[in-house]
């Protein structure tokens, strides 16, 4: 079925669960107003529906490809990314200054979120661009400003992340790529990363490489990394994109899922790059772009998620197979059809919602100043993004389910979502990443901003809800007891927990603003919200168990 862009969703959760009025009230998104919002989402939406979405099944069929040293693009890719960037979508958060829109991260997910659920392999580019067009703002030279971010806002030039090394994954302080002073300010830069999504296109005149490397007199460690700017063509006094540098795409990734999105292995040979920050502090500089994409991962699992649902739920409606209670009806009269077809709504409107809420507080958080914002934001990333992308997985392999056999067999399309989404929650760091993060760094302030997201979902007269809510908030006092590994045994169990709460919440908020969402908020909160308690319960068992199971029984 053709994707319908659910442009009257994303205004709902804007206007009724998140409260985005709080942001366009500030002065600094004053522009952000109603009328606004519903012509930015309309258009955004009618070019995913028309251009993007037909693109998809054309990148699974026809995979990037290197040819002698060139990247081969997906048929009508090109053209794709060339309707984003002529819309202004890649620059809608940047700064004005440099020729972006100035307009809230909340709106640029809300885009992203179509543009992915149209076709998540171009998304991806914007994704990484978007990334470094922030981590440039907050980090770059005046000079790398001027020359760079108007490119990189128009789509004239696009960027990428250069972490991961192939003895260094998850662990990126063990990186081993150099940088060496040319003497004129600039660097060579030798080494290998892997990992890259969209190392290289045939469709944009430059690729900015943003890539991580240790100086001479580096100390060992994520402390001894710089970040460095390394532009695949060297640009010309002018500004336009020169001769070709000293680095080339070794090989594309044979994937399980994102074929259109090539993901390239980059060897750098002594290539010309410009530092970007203070040197040594190239991951605070990197962790700006990081947690862009982290959010960004979040929302790429609910649109593959809206996408999966709404392909399933209109096989459903036109597969008869039995006698139902309503007589002889499709599938989505048999109840079982109909619990998973619920599950994938309830959970994709907490994907959302969750992510919103986040995008909200970042907002807020740079229109005001306010750290208590900041802190509710940078709480909220590691569950909009583990939270997301699980839904993702669970909401496209429940699509096949409602699929049956059909749903195993490629045609029908439904198990390319399965596949494409499958490694978000891998990517832009692990889930389980995610999890420890959010048990150990973001608890880290004594658990203040938990309990601050708990006194909001607190003020409920649902009495499972406050129930819910006392009892992550003694599971918070506990975490805050423990040694980091008891906590990191039950992370994951622990955002799980977070995520289910938030969501019962979200899920009344919206009931209480529009009574026909009653019945599925009824739903979420008899078979969603329990598991919280199950989650809870796990998440207090401790380490000991985990290493109690000895290796040779595990290798058994």
């Amino acid at each position: 079925m053709p994707y319908r862009a659910p442009v009257s969703e994303v205004r709902f959760v804007l206007d009724h669960v998140v409260g985005f009025d709080r942001v366009a009230a500030t002065e600094t998104f004053a522009d952000a107003t109603p009328e606004t919002v519903e012509a930015i989402l309309t258009e955004a939406g009618r070019m995913c529906e028309e251009v993007l979405a037909p693109l998809n099944r054309v990148g699974d069929l026809n995979p990037a490809r290197l040819e002698n040293g060139i990247v081969r693009t997906s048929p009508g890719f090109a053209e794709g990314f060339g309707a984003i960037a002529e819309g202004g979508w890649l620059g809608m958060s940047a700064e004005a200054e440099n020729g972006g829109m100035g307009l809230p991260i909340t709106l640029t997910m809300a885009v992203n979120e179509m543009i992915g659920s149209a076709c998540l392999a171009i998304q991806l580019n914007p994704l990484m661009t978007q990334g470094q067009i922030e981590a440039l703002e907050a980090h770059a030279s005046d000079e790398i400003k001027a020359l760079y971010l108007p490119k990189l806002i128009s789509g004239e030039w696009c960027g990428t992340m250069n972490l991961t090394e192939p003895q260094a994954g998850s662990d990126v302080g063990a990186l081993r790529t150099k940088a060496e002073p040319n003497g004129d300010g600039t660097y060579a830069v030798t080494g290998q990363k892997i990992y890259i999504s969209w190392g290289d296109n045939d469709f944009t005149d430059n690729v900015c490489h943003l890539v991580l490397a240790r100086l001479p007199d580096a100390a060992p460690g994520t402390k001894g990394i710089s970040l460095f700017m390394v532009p695949k063509r060297l640009p010309q006094a002018d500004g336009s994109a020169g001769v070709a540098n000293s680095l080339k795409v070794v090989s594309l990734e044979h994937k399980l899922g994102l074929h259109g999105s090539p993901t390239a292995v980059m060897q750098y040979d002594g290539a010309t790059g410009w530092l970007v920050g203070e040197p040594h502090r190239g991951m605070a500089a990197m962790f700006t772009m990081m947690n862009n994409a982290r959010l960004g991962v979040g929302i790429q699992g609910l649109a593959i998620a809206e996408a999966a649902m709404q392909h399933a739920v209109a096989y459903a409606q036109g597969r008869k197979q039995g006698a139902t209670p309503r007589g002889a009806g499709t599938i989505l009269d048999h109840a079982d059809v109909r619990r998973m077809v619920l599950g994938m709504k309830a959970e994709t409107f907490v994907a959302r919602t969750i992510a919103m809420d986040c995008a909200v507080a970042l907002d807020m958080a740079k229109a005001t100043g306010d750290a208590d914002w900041a802190a509710r934001g940078a709480f909220l990333t590691p569950i909009a993004k583990a939270y997301g992308t699980d839904t993702g997985i669970k909401v496209a392999s429940e699509g096949i389910q409602v699929h049956g056999g059909m749903g195993f067999v490629e045609e029908t399309g439904a198990a390319q979502y399965l596949r494409d989404v499958r490694v978000t929650t891998i990517y832009e760091g692990t889930n389980g990443i995610q999890a420890m993060d959010l048990v150990g760094r973001k608890l880290m302030d004594g658990g203040a901003a938990a309990f601050a997201v708990l006194d909001d979902l607190g003020q409920t007269d649902h009495e499972g809800l406050r129930a819910a809510v006392a009892d992550l908030r003694d599971l918070t006092d506990w975490m805050l007891a423990q040694d980091m590994q008891d906590r990191f045994a039950g992370a994951v169990s622990y955002l799980a927990a977070f995520a289910r709460v938030l969501g019962a919440a979200h899920h009344l908020r919206a009931a209480a603003a529009d009574p026909d969402r009653a019945p599925l908020a009824r739903f979420a909160v008899a078979r969603l919200l329990p598991e919280a308690l199950a989650e809870m319960a796990k998440a207090r068992t401790g380490a000991e168990e985990l290493y109690a199971v000895s290796d040779e029984v595990i290798a058994a």
